[in-house]
C-alpha cells in the first residue's frame, strides 16, 4: 500500500519529509547557537601566560641570587655591613674558627652593630609650651 494519492500526485510522505528536515535544521540551528556561545563566552586560558610569568620570575630569581652569592656588596654603608662571596665567607669562618671564644665575641658585636635600632629622633616641643 502507497502513502500517495492515486489523482494529485501529492503524496503524504513528502510531508513527513518536510517535517523530518525541518526537524533536522533546527536541531543544526540550536547546534550552532550552542557552539557559538560556547566559543564566544570561553576566556582565554591563562595557564601559557601564568607559565610565562613562572618562568620569567624564576630566571629572574636565579639570576639575583648568583649575583648575590658571587659578588661583593654593600648592605648597608652606613653601618659598614658588606655582602661577601659565599667562598670568602666560609674562609672567614674557618679562620675564625680557630680562637672559638674570640671568634664568638666578634660575631656577636658586628651582629649587634649591623642591627642596631637607630635612636628615637627628639619630638617636636608642643606649640603651647
Amino acid at each position: 500500500m502507497s502513502c500517495c494519492n492515486k489523482n494529485g500526485g501529492n503524496c503524504c510522505c513528502s510531508r513527513s519529509v518536510i517535517n523530518s528536515l525541518a526537524v533536522l535544521a533546527a536541531l543544526l540551528v540550536v547546534a550552532a547557537i550552542v557552539w557559538a556561545m560556547k566559543y564566544y563566552t570561553t576566556p582565554a586560558s591563562l595557564t601559557a601566560e601564568r607559565a610565562a610569568l613562572r618562568s620569567r620570575n624564576l630566571s629572574e630569581l636565579r639570576a639575583d641570587e648568583t649575583k648575590a652569592m658571587t659578588t661583593y656588596d654593600w648592605v648597608d654603608k652606613t653601618k659598614g655591613v658588606v655582602r661577601l662571596k659565599v667562598d670568602r665567607a666560609v674562609q672567614m669562618t674557618i679562620a675564625g674558627g680557630q680562637d672559638l671564644a674570640e671568634f664568638r665575641k666578634d660575631l656577636l658585636a658586628r651582629e649587634a652593630k649591623a642591627t642596631a635600632v637607630p635612636p628615637k629622633a627628639p619630638e617636636k616641643p608642643s606649640a603651647f609650651e
